[in-house]
């Protein structure tokens, strides 16, 4: 699979996983409950300036912001018809302050990490006779195949707009789709193989 991980070392790959998870589970989980606009732009600003201070690591996530921008600005536009542009403003701070923090954290943070630290957070359950190994395991792969989403989107766009001199929008749809499905039909085999023996 394809990985946004960045292998120019930032400031941030030094922080360990388990305190960069917990730390942007918080501030991600902040705006959620603050409805002032103030506020929020704050928060975005922040995060934003976090986000810029990987410099060059974050060049391979430069089309992944843009989406999300655009999203923000969909939502704005979708609101301000339904007359509530405040909850449009208010939703896209939201997004786009979560999507920074979720993309900074997939930059510098490798996925066997996270998957320790999933694994020591779900410890404790095994006393309940929970098999927390798998339920890590799941969760690591959920994150993943996120990741692995937007490299493949990526990737189709970029041969696309190569070819044709245009994005490639909702032509990449489908190819988008078998890729994804023949991605996890591998990772299944993969797993069943391992878990079997």
């Amino acid at each position: 699979m394809g990985s946004l991980y960045s292998e120019y070392k930032t400031w941030l790959h030094r922080v360990p996983a388990a305190f960069k998870l917990l730390f942007f589970a918080v501030v991600g989980a902040v705006p959620f409950f603050i409805d002032g606009p103030t506020v929020l732009t704050a928060i975005a600003v922040v995060c934003g300036l976090l986000f810029a201070s990987l410099g060059r690591a974050t060049f391979a996530s430069r089309k992944l912001v843009t989406s999300v921008v655009l999203a923000g600005l969909l939502i704005v536009a979708f609101h301000t018809y339904l007359q509530q542009p405040m909850l449009g403003v208010v939703s896209a701070l939201r997004l786009l302050s979560a999507s920074l923090l979720g993309i900074a954290l997939t930059l510098t943070t490798r996925s066997r990490d996270l998957l320790t630290v999933f694994e020591q957070l779900l410890s404790p359950l095994q006393r309940v006779g929970i098999r927390t190994e798998r339920l890590a395991l799941q969760l690591a792969m959920m994150l993943r195949f996120t990741e692995h989403f937007f490299v493949v989107w990526k990737r189709l766009d970029d041969a696309h707009r190569i070819r044709t001199g245009k994005a490639g929008g909702l032509r990449i749809l489908a190819p988008l789709t078998i890729k994804m499905l023949i991605s996890a039909q591998k990772a299944a085999d993969t797993l069943e193989l391992r878990l079997g023996e």
